[in-house]
């Protein structure tokens, strides 16, 4: 079942960790493929330094302050395509980073596994063709916190506990992995 508008149109800190579990499906060149989600990080508005919002509206950040259920891509170090969930409503800059999924831990990976580029930029979760999220109605895994990775730079938001992790055995997160 594809996750709906709101879904996405709650508060990121109860978006982030309600995405473990789910699935990213991707489809390319005709055919899909679905990713379980096992890591993701809460970005919470302008007020949050470490979210990129916190520089107010931008070219880059303006589809956060959209709707909740679009797609937040952008490039890093020139190489790496991050994928974020728009989260909240319109006007409420919030993002959930998805730092992993099976198979793929860090957030380059993820981007690179799923082939994503500039062109994901506001994307649709709900309507899409090409990416969207399921819900298959399992069993909710167990959830770990941390601290959100590389936001050194965000004073004490740099401490919040949002970063998500489902809780494995045979899932070992590898910090600041990209």
């Amino acid at each position: 079942m594809r996750l709906t508008t709101e879904f996405f149109e709650r508060n990121v800190l109860e978006v982030a960790p309600d995405l473990l579990g789910k699935y990213i499906a991707r489809q390319h060149g005709g055919v899909v493929t679905l990713h379980r989600i096992v890591e993701t990080e809460a970005y919470c508005g302008e007020e949050d330094l470490a979210c990129h919002a916190s520089k107010g509206r931008t070219p880059r950040t303006e589809v956060m302050y959209g709707r909740g259920g679009l797609v937040y891509v952008y490039l890093i170090y020139g190489m790496y395509h991050l994928l974020n969930f728009v989260t909240a409503g319109e006007g409420n800059p919030q993002a959930a980073l998805i730092r992993g999924v099976e198979g793929a831990i860090g957030p380059g990976r993820v981007g690179k596994l799923l082939q994503l580029d500039k062109s994901f930029y506001a994307e649709d979760l709900v309507t899409s063709t090409r990416i969207w999220v399921e819900d298959k109605n399992e069993p909710a895994p167990q959830i770990q916190t941390g601290k959100r990775i590389g936001v050194d730079y965000a004073g004490s938001w740099k401490n919040k506990p949002w970063r998500f992790m489902a809780a494995a055995k045979n899932l070992q997160p590898l910090c600041g992995a990209l």
